[in-house]
Protein backbone atom coordinates (compact mmCIF):
# COMPACT_ATOMS: atom_id res chain seq x y z
CA UNK A 1 0.00 0.00 0.00
CA UNK A 2 3.18 2.22 0.71
CA UNK A 3 4.27 1.81 -2.83
CA UNK A 4 0.79 2.67 -4.17
CA UNK A 5 0.58 5.80 -2.38
CA UNK A 6 3.83 6.97 -3.97
CA UNK A 7 3.25 5.80 -7.22
CA UNK A 8 -0.09 7.56 -7.23
CA UNK A 9 1.74 10.91 -5.41
CA UNK A 10 4.42 10.50 -7.97
CA UNK A 11 1.97 10.45 -10.79
CA UNK A 12 -0.20 13.30 -9.68
CA UNK A 13 3.20 15.26 -9.37
CA UNK A 14 3.89 14.74 -13.01
CA UNK A 15 0.60 15.24 -13.92
CA UNK A 16 -0.69 18.61 -12.39
CA UNK A 17 2.49 20.42 -14.18
CA UNK A 18 1.24 19.10 -17.42
CA UNK A 19 -2.14 20.39 -17.19
CA UNK A 20 -0.85 23.67 -16.55
CA UNK A 21 1.82 24.21 -19.10
CA UNK A 22 -1.32 22.84 -21.22
CA UNK A 23 -3.46 25.67 -19.82
CA UNK A 24 -0.96 28.11 -20.66
CA UNK A 25 -0.34 27.36 -24.17
CA UNK A 26 -3.89 27.36 -24.70
CA UNK A 27 -4.14 30.62 -23.08
CA UNK A 28 -0.91 32.70 -25.40
CA UNK A 29 -2.23 31.10 -28.77
CA UNK A 30 -5.80 32.55 -27.80
CA UNK A 31 -7.82 29.65 -29.08
CA UNK A 32 -10.88 30.63 -26.89
CA UNK A 33 -12.44 28.88 -23.89
CA UNK A 34 -13.70 25.71 -25.74
CA UNK A 35 -10.31 25.04 -26.60
CA UNK A 36 -9.00 25.48 -22.66
CA UNK A 37 -11.67 22.90 -22.03
CA UNK A 38 -11.26 20.24 -24.40
CA UNK A 39 -7.63 20.39 -23.18
CA UNK A 40 -8.31 20.29 -19.19
CA UNK A 41 -10.45 17.17 -20.09
CA UNK A 42 -8.04 15.33 -21.97
CA UNK A 43 -5.75 16.20 -19.40
CA UNK A 44 -7.90 14.97 -16.59
CA UNK A 45 -8.41 11.67 -18.75
CA UNK A 46 -4.70 11.41 -19.18
CA UNK A 47 -4.03 11.43 -15.99
CA UNK A 48 -6.03 9.40 -14.42
CA UNK A 49 -4.83 6.26 -17.16
CA UNK A 50 -1.65 6.67 -15.72
CA UNK A 51 -3.32 6.20 -12.42
CA UNK A 52 -4.86 3.94 -13.08
CA UNK A 53 -1.90 2.06 -15.06
CA UNK A 54 0.40 2.76 -12.02
CA UNK A 55 -1.96 1.37 -9.75
CA UNK A 56 -2.31 -1.91 -11.28
CA UNK A 57 1.28 -2.14 -12.06
CA UNK A 58 2.25 -1.33 -8.66
CA UNK A 59 0.25 -4.14 -7.52
CA UNK A 60 1.61 -7.26 -9.37
CA UNK A 61 5.46 -5.29 -9.51
CA UNK A 62 6.53 -5.81 -6.69
CA UNK A 63 5.90 -9.71 -6.61
CA UNK A 64 7.32 -9.54 -10.01
CA UNK A 65 11.06 -7.97 -9.39
CA UNK A 66 10.75 -10.39 -6.31
CA UNK A 67 10.78 -13.49 -9.06
CA UNK A 68 12.92 -12.36 -10.95
CA UNK A 69 15.35 -11.53 -8.67
CA UNK A 70 14.84 -15.38 -7.30
CA UNK A 71 15.62 -16.38 -10.88
CA UNK A 72 11.95 -18.17 -10.60
CA UNK A 73 10.26 -16.18 -13.49
CA UNK A 74 6.74 -15.27 -13.32
CA UNK A 75 5.64 -12.91 -16.20
CA UNK A 76 3.56 -9.98 -15.72
CA UNK A 77 0.74 -10.75 -17.70
CA UNK A 78 0.44 -14.38 -16.06
CA UNK A 79 0.51 -12.97 -13.02
CA UNK A 80 -2.47 -10.47 -13.81
CA UNK A 81 -4.26 -13.53 -15.45
CA UNK A 82 -4.00 -15.63 -11.68
CA UNK A 83 -5.50 -12.20 -10.47
CA UNK A 84 -8.66 -12.47 -13.07
CA UNK A 85 -9.01 -16.12 -12.29
CA UNK A 86 -8.92 -14.91 -8.46
CA UNK A 87 -5.80 -17.33 -7.36
CA UNK A 88 -3.79 -16.20 -4.36
CA UNK A 89 -1.17 -14.78 -6.69
CA UNK A 90 1.61 -15.04 -3.28
CA UNK A 91 1.19 -18.27 -2.19
CA UNK A 92 1.66 -19.48 -6.19
CA UNK A 93 4.67 -16.95 -6.46
CA UNK A 94 6.44 -17.89 -2.78
CA UNK A 95 5.63 -21.94 -4.09
CA UNK A 96 7.62 -21.14 -6.66
CA UNK A 97 10.58 -19.41 -5.34
CA UNK A 98 10.60 -21.99 -2.62
CA UNK A 99 10.71 -24.71 -5.33
CA UNK A 100 13.46 -22.92 -7.27
CA UNK A 101 15.79 -22.30 -4.89
CA UNK A 102 15.59 -26.19 -3.58
CA UNK A 103 16.36 -26.92 -6.70
CA UNK A 104 13.09 -27.91 -8.26
CA UNK A 105 11.73 -26.01 -11.33
CA UNK A 106 8.01 -26.28 -11.03
CA UNK A 107 5.80 -24.16 -13.59
CA UNK A 108 3.90 -21.50 -12.36
CA UNK A 109 1.05 -23.47 -14.62
CA UNK A 110 1.26 -26.31 -12.51
CA UNK A 111 1.35 -24.20 -8.97
CA UNK A 112 -1.82 -22.66 -10.40
CA UNK A 113 -4.04 -25.55 -11.67
CA UNK A 114 -3.18 -27.53 -8.48
CA UNK A 115 -4.36 -24.32 -6.26
CA UNK A 116 -7.74 -24.15 -8.26
CA UNK A 117 -8.17 -28.04 -7.71
CA UNK A 118 -8.34 -27.41 -4.44
CA UNK A 119 -4.90 -28.70 -3.47
CA UNK A 120 -2.54 -27.26 -0.68
CA UNK A 121 0.48 -25.83 -3.06
CA UNK A 122 2.30 -24.45 0.13
CA UNK A 123 1.80 -28.17 1.81
CA UNK A 124 2.90 -30.01 -1.28
CA UNK A 125 5.81 -27.99 -2.20
CA UNK A 126 7.22 -28.36 1.47
CA UNK A 127 7.04 -31.96 1.08
CA UNK A 128 8.83 -32.07 -1.92
CA UNK A 129 11.67 -30.00 -0.83
CA UNK A 130 11.95 -32.40 2.58
CA UNK A 131 12.01 -35.47 0.17
CA UNK A 132 14.41 -33.42 -2.07
CA UNK A 133 16.97 -33.40 0.74
CA UNK A 134 16.07 -36.40 1.96
CA UNK A 135 17.29 -37.77 -1.39
CA UNK A 136 13.46 -39.50 -1.71
CA UNK A 137 12.37 -39.48 -5.14
CA UNK A 138 8.80 -37.79 -5.42
CA UNK A 139 7.92 -36.38 -8.60
CA UNK A 140 5.82 -33.30 -8.61
CA UNK A 141 2.67 -35.32 -10.32
CA UNK A 142 2.73 -37.83 -7.57
CA UNK A 143 3.16 -35.47 -4.93
CA UNK A 144 0.00 -33.55 -6.52
CA UNK A 145 -2.36 -36.84 -6.59
CA UNK A 146 -1.71 -37.29 -3.26
CA UNK A 147 -2.64 -34.24 -1.75
CA UNK A 148 -5.31 -34.11 -4.00
CA UNK A 149 -6.64 -37.73 -2.20
CA UNK A 150 -6.55 -35.71 0.96
CA UNK A 151 -3.49 -37.46 2.40
CA UNK A 152 -1.01 -35.50 4.55
CA UNK A 153 1.81 -35.48 2.05
CA UNK A 154 4.50 -33.72 4.15
CA UNK A 155 3.40 -36.19 7.08
CA UNK A 156 4.14 -38.77 4.76
CA UNK A 157 7.32 -37.63 3.89
CA UNK A 158 8.59 -37.21 7.54
CA UNK A 159 7.49 -40.38 8.35
CA UNK A 160 9.76 -42.20 5.57
CA UNK A 161 12.68 -40.08 6.69
CA UNK A 162 11.36 -40.60 10.52
CA UNK A 163 10.21 -44.14 10.69
CA UNK A 164 6.62 -44.41 12.82
CA UNK A 165 6.38 -46.46 15.91
CA UNK A 166 2.62 -48.18 15.89
CA UNK A 167 1.28 -49.58 18.88
CA UNK A 168 -0.29 -53.03 18.34
CA UNK A 169 -3.11 -53.29 19.49
CA UNK A 170 -3.55 -49.94 19.16
CA UNK A 171 -4.24 -48.00 22.30
CA UNK A 172 -7.66 -47.16 23.45
CA UNK A 173 -8.60 -50.03 21.11
CA UNK A 174 -11.35 -52.42 23.01
CA UNK A 175 -8.75 -55.12 23.62
CA UNK A 176 -5.19 -54.19 25.67
CA UNK A 177 -3.34 -57.21 24.55
CA UNK A 178 -3.69 -59.83 21.61
CA UNK A 179 -4.38 -62.89 22.88
CA UNK A 180 -3.44 -66.37 21.35
CA UNK A 181 -3.23 -70.01 22.21
CA UNK A 182 -0.85 -72.44 21.95
CA UNK A 183 -1.40 -76.38 21.47
CA UNK A 184 -0.73 -77.12 25.09
CA UNK A 185 -4.28 -74.89 25.86
CA UNK A 186 -2.04 -72.13 27.51
CA UNK A 187 -3.44 -68.93 26.75
CA UNK A 188 -0.84 -66.07 26.34
CA UNK A 189 -1.08 -62.17 26.14
CA UNK A 190 0.89 -60.29 23.34
CA UNK A 191 1.87 -56.78 22.86
CA UNK A 192 4.28 -55.79 20.20
CA UNK A 193 5.40 -52.89 18.29
CA UNK A 194 5.84 -52.19 14.81
CA UNK A 195 8.13 -49.62 13.37
CA UNK A 196 7.07 -48.56 9.44
CA UNK A 197 7.39 -46.02 6.84
CA UNK A 198 5.82 -44.14 4.42
CA UNK A 199 6.02 -46.10 1.06
CA UNK A 200 5.18 -43.46 -1.01
CA UNK A 201 4.55 -44.98 -4.01
CA UNK A 202 1.57 -46.90 -2.97
CA UNK A 203 0.49 -43.88 -0.52
CA UNK A 204 -2.20 -43.39 -2.79
CA UNK A 205 -4.85 -46.26 -2.59
CA UNK A 206 -2.94 -48.33 -0.40
CA UNK A 207 -4.38 -49.19 3.03
CA UNK A 208 -3.89 -47.84 6.47
CA UNK A 209 -2.36 -47.98 10.44
CA UNK A 210 -5.21 -50.47 11.18
CA UNK A 211 -4.61 -53.00 8.24
CA UNK A 212 -1.00 -53.50 9.48
CA UNK A 213 -2.49 -53.71 13.26
CA UNK A 214 -4.95 -56.00 12.20
CA UNK A 215 -2.45 -58.28 10.10
CA UNK A 216 0.36 -58.42 13.06
CA UNK A 217 -2.49 -59.44 14.80
CA UNK A 218 -3.38 -62.06 13.06
CA UNK A 219 0.09 -62.94 12.41
CA UNK A 220 1.20 -62.88 16.14
CA UNK A 221 -2.03 -65.27 16.74
CA UNK A 222 -1.39 -68.09 13.89
CA UNK A 223 2.28 -68.40 15.48
CA UNK A 224 1.38 -68.73 18.82
CA UNK A 225 -1.62 -71.16 17.99
CA UNK A 226 1.49 -73.49 15.69
CA UNK A 227 4.01 -73.94 18.71
CA UNK A 228 3.51 -77.15 20.83
CA UNK A 229 3.82 -75.66 23.87
CA UNK A 230 3.40 -71.89 25.58
CA UNK A 231 6.94 -72.60 27.20
CA UNK A 232 8.67 -72.44 23.64
CA UNK A 233 7.19 -69.03 22.97
CA UNK A 234 8.16 -67.71 26.18
CA UNK A 235 11.44 -69.62 25.52
CA UNK A 236 12.00 -67.29 21.91
CA UNK A 237 9.63 -64.49 21.65
CA UNK A 238 11.60 -63.39 18.81
CA UNK A 239 10.50 -66.27 16.58
CA UNK A 240 7.34 -64.36 16.47
CA UNK A 241 8.55 -61.39 15.18
CA UNK A 242 10.81 -63.05 12.48
CA UNK A 243 8.12 -64.98 11.68
CA UNK A 244 5.29 -62.95 11.20
CA UNK A 245 7.99 -60.08 9.64
CA UNK A 246 8.90 -63.01 6.78
CA UNK A 247 4.78 -63.01 5.97
CA UNK A 248 4.71 -59.98 4.03
CA UNK A 249 1.82 -58.00 5.53
CA UNK A 250 2.91 -54.80 4.31
CA UNK A 251 1.80 -55.98 0.91
CA UNK A 252 -1.10 -53.86 -0.64
CA UNK A 253 -0.45 -50.90 2.44
CA UNK A 254 0.70 -47.61 2.38
CA UNK A 255 3.61 -48.10 4.84
CA UNK A 256 6.90 -50.24 4.87
CA UNK A 257 7.24 -52.61 7.86
CA UNK A 258 10.82 -52.14 8.75
CA UNK A 259 10.84 -54.24 12.15
CA UNK A 260 8.11 -55.89 14.88
CA UNK A 261 9.09 -55.99 18.48
CA UNK A 262 7.77 -58.38 21.54
CA UNK A 263 7.09 -55.60 23.93
CA UNK A 264 5.37 -57.89 26.71
CA UNK A 265 4.25 -61.30 27.15
CA UNK A 266 2.29 -63.04 29.45
CA UNK A 267 0.79 -66.11 30.53
CA UNK A 268 -3.27 -66.30 30.78
CA UNK A 269 -5.61 -68.99 31.65
CA UNK A 270 -5.91 -72.56 30.99
CA UNK A 271 -8.24 -72.68 28.43
CA UNK A 272 -7.67 -76.29 27.23
CA UNK A 273 -8.31 -76.89 30.92
CA UNK A 274 -11.47 -74.91 30.84
CA UNK A 275 -12.52 -76.52 27.59
CA UNK A 276 -12.13 -80.09 28.71
CA UNK A 277 -13.88 -79.00 31.70
CA UNK A 278 -16.77 -77.74 29.10
CA UNK A 279 -16.97 -80.82 26.86
CA UNK A 280 -17.01 -83.00 30.32
CA UNK A 281 -19.66 -81.25 31.64
CA UNK A 282 -21.46 -81.40 28.43
CA UNK A 283 -21.22 -85.34 28.21
CA UNK A 284 -22.34 -85.85 31.49
CA UNK A 285 -25.78 -83.68 31.09
CA UNK A 286 -25.63 -86.23 27.55
CA UNK A 287 -25.08 -89.39 29.24
CA UNK A 288 -27.54 -88.20 31.88
CA UNK A 289 -30.36 -87.01 29.25
CA UNK A 290 -29.69 -90.62 27.92
CA UNK A 291 -30.20 -92.32 31.01
CA UNK A 292 -33.45 -90.48 31.78
CA UNK A 293 -34.38 -91.67 28.40
CA UNK A 294 -33.52 -95.35 28.96
CA UNK A 295 -35.73 -95.01 31.81
CA UNK A 296 -38.57 -93.84 30.97
CA UNK A 297 -38.49 -96.22 28.13
CA UNK A 298 -38.49 -98.83 30.55
CA UNK A 299 -40.94 -97.26 32.87
CA UNK A 300 -43.09 -97.25 30.04
CA UNK A 301 -42.59 -101.31 28.87
CA UNK A 302 -43.18 -102.35 32.79
CA UNK A 303 -46.33 -100.36 32.35
CA UNK A 304 -46.80 -102.38 28.88
CA UNK A 305 -46.01 -105.72 30.54
CA UNK A 306 -48.68 -105.41 33.61
CA UNK A 307 -51.44 -104.70 31.35
CA UNK A 308 -50.70 -107.52 29.37
CA UNK A 309 -50.50 -109.76 32.47
CA UNK A 310 -54.05 -108.02 33.33
CA UNK A 311 -55.12 -109.12 30.28
CA UNK A 312 -54.06 -112.55 30.56
CA UNK A 313 -55.74 -112.74 34.08
CA UNK A 314 -59.05 -111.53 32.25
CA UNK A 315 -58.50 -114.59 29.91
CA UNK A 316 -58.10 -117.03 32.46
CA UNK A 317 -60.70 -115.70 34.77
CA UNK A 318 -62.75 -115.67 31.24
CA UNK A 319 -61.70 -119.71 30.96
CA UNK A 320 -62.27 -120.77 34.29
CA UNK A 321 -66.25 -119.64 34.08
CA UNK A 322 -66.26 -122.32 31.32
CA UNK A 323 -65.39 -124.95 33.49
CA UNK A 324 -68.68 -125.24 35.30
CA UNK A 325 -70.67 -125.22 32.09
CA UNK A 326 -68.19 -127.36 30.80
CA UNK A 327 -69.06 -130.21 33.70
CA UNK A 328 -72.87 -129.60 33.51
CA UNK A 329 -72.70 -130.58 29.91
CA UNK A 330 -70.55 -133.71 30.90
CA UNK A 331 -72.93 -134.64 33.52
CA UNK A 332 -76.00 -134.26 30.99
CA UNK A 333 -73.97 -136.55 28.35
CA UNK A 334 -72.91 -139.41 31.02
CA UNK A 335 -69.38 -138.62 30.22
CA UNK A 336 -68.78 -137.43 34.03
CA UNK A 337 -70.02 -139.45 36.72
CA UNK A 338 -70.86 -138.46 40.63
CA UNK A 339 -67.66 -140.22 41.76
CA UNK A 340 -64.83 -138.53 38.94
CA UNK A 341 -66.83 -135.06 40.43
CA UNK A 342 -65.50 -136.04 44.31
CA UNK A 343 -62.55 -137.50 43.32
CA UNK A 344 -61.58 -134.28 41.76
CA UNK A 345 -62.71 -132.44 44.57
CA UNK A 346 -60.37 -134.64 47.28
CA UNK A 347 -57.67 -133.56 44.47
CA UNK A 348 -58.62 -129.92 45.00
CA UNK A 349 -58.87 -130.81 48.77
CA UNK A 350 -55.23 -132.22 48.95
CA UNK A 351 -53.77 -129.62 46.75
CA UNK A 352 -55.26 -126.90 49.26
CA UNK A 353 -54.02 -128.14 51.71
CA UNK A 354 -50.65 -128.40 50.87
CA UNK A 355 -50.68 -124.83 49.82
CA UNK A 356 -51.53 -123.43 52.89
CA UNK A 357 -48.44 -125.97 54.83
CA UNK A 358 -46.40 -124.75 52.48
CA UNK A 359 -46.89 -120.72 53.93
CA UNK A 360 -49.43 -119.67 50.46
CA UNK A 361 -53.05 -119.51 51.93
CA UNK A 362 -54.04 -118.27 48.93
CA UNK A 363 -54.26 -121.47 47.05
CA UNK A 364 -57.47 -122.73 46.12
CA UNK A 365 -58.40 -125.10 43.79
CA UNK A 366 -60.35 -124.85 40.55
CA UNK A 367 -63.97 -125.13 40.77
CA UNK A 368 -64.10 -123.86 44.21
Amino acid sequence: MKNMSSLIAAAGTFAIPALAHASTLAQAKGGGGNTNTVLIVVGIVAVLFFIVVMFVIGQFLSLYIQALLSNAHVGLFEIVGMRLRKVDIRTVVYSRIRAVKAGMDIPTNALETHYLAGGRVPNVISAMIAAHGAKIELPWDTARAIDLAGRDILDAVQTSVNPKVIDCPAQGGPRSTIDAVAQDGIQLKAKARVTVRTNIRQLVGGATEETIIARVGQGIVSTIGSKSSHKLVLENPDDISRKVLESGLDAGTAFEILSIDIADIDVGDNIGAKLQADQANADKQRFQAEAEKRRAMAMAQEQEYKAEIQKNKALVVLAEAEIPKAMAEAFRKGNFGIMDYYKMKNVQADTNMRSAIAGDGSGKGEGS
